[in-house]
């Protein structure tokens, strides 16, 4: 079980398990939840390193089985799960639909929608014989809110979580269950601002650095910067997680410096 001193916070005794906690969104959102008095299980294919309130676990999220076996050993050590934050996911470069192959739409799908599915599977049995009530969030996208010329496959998965949160919210409710969703805009970090990404925007340029996108990327917001940093969305999470948020459920949380109202 979790130290019986506990630290004062937003999440004060509360108990997480967080996919992709092992860099970028999750790991910052690990780090926010502990310093707000959380236990955090951090599940990845190379989770961090282990430190104090803070248990590595290794999982994939296309294999149910280590899904189970990672669930099993966050209730072993701390006897319940009051946070999910689904988060693993990828955003690999994509054709128009004709030419996308079909290797790497059944990749983004089986990550970024099945995972969440699958992740699904194995928390909310503990979610639901839980009776302090939990607290669910997806990650999704502005992707998920509106679409963009070759993400047909990422568009598609991150659509689909908003669907799921709110039959989720159904599921759960009545176990004094919540769900909701994240939309980030574009994020500093390696999902983002890699060299295969980074060149969807500067096709002009063999290898563009993030500086080299910074006017494309600035241009689809109202706020003036390229990009948000991952401790946004950990805060935004951080908020739909703790017991601020007790009565929303079902509901979309935005954190795109503007961009979905300027595109929208």
């Amino acid at each position: 079980m979790s130290n019986d001193n506990a630290r004062p916070g937003r999440l004060e005794g509360k108990i997480a398990f967080i996919t992709g906690a092992g860099a970028g969104i999750g790991a910052a959102t690990a780090a926010r939840f502990i310093e707000e008095g959380a236990e955090v299980a951090a599940v990845d294919l190379t989770p961090p390193e282990a430190f104090d309130h803070l248990l590595p676990l290794t999982a994939d999220v296309r294999d149910q089985a280590s899904l189970d076996a990672a669930v099993s050993a966050t209730l072993e050590r701390f006897g319940r799960i009051d946070v999910l934050f689904a988060n693993a996911g990828v955003l690999l470069p994509e054709a128009p639909a004709e030419d996308l192959d079909e290797a790497t739409w059944n990749t983004v799908i089986d990550i970024d929608l099945s995972g969440v599915w699958r992740t699904a599977k194995a928390v909310f049995p503990a979610l639901k014989q839980n009776p302090r009530g939990s607290s669910v969030v997806l990650a999704s996208s502005t992707a998920g809110i509106r679409g963009g010329a070759n993400t047909s496959a990422y568009t598609a998965a991150k659509t689909a979580l908003v669907g799921l949160a709110k039959v989720w919210a159904h599921e759960l409710g009545p176990f004094g269950g919540r769900v909701n969703t994240t939309h980030p805009t574009a994020v500093g970090t390696d999902l983002v601002l890699n060299d295969a990404n980074l060149r969807r925007f500067r096709p002009d340029l063999e290898h563009p650095t993030p500086d080299d996108v910074i006017e494309a990327f600035s241009a689809g917001k109202l706020l003036d910067v390229p990009w948000i940093e991952p401790v946004d969305v950990a805060n935004a999470v951080l908020f739909l997680a703790s017991d601020e948020a007790r009565y929303i459920t079902g509901t979309n949380l935005t954190i795109d410096a503007g961009s979905t109202t300027k595109w929208g």
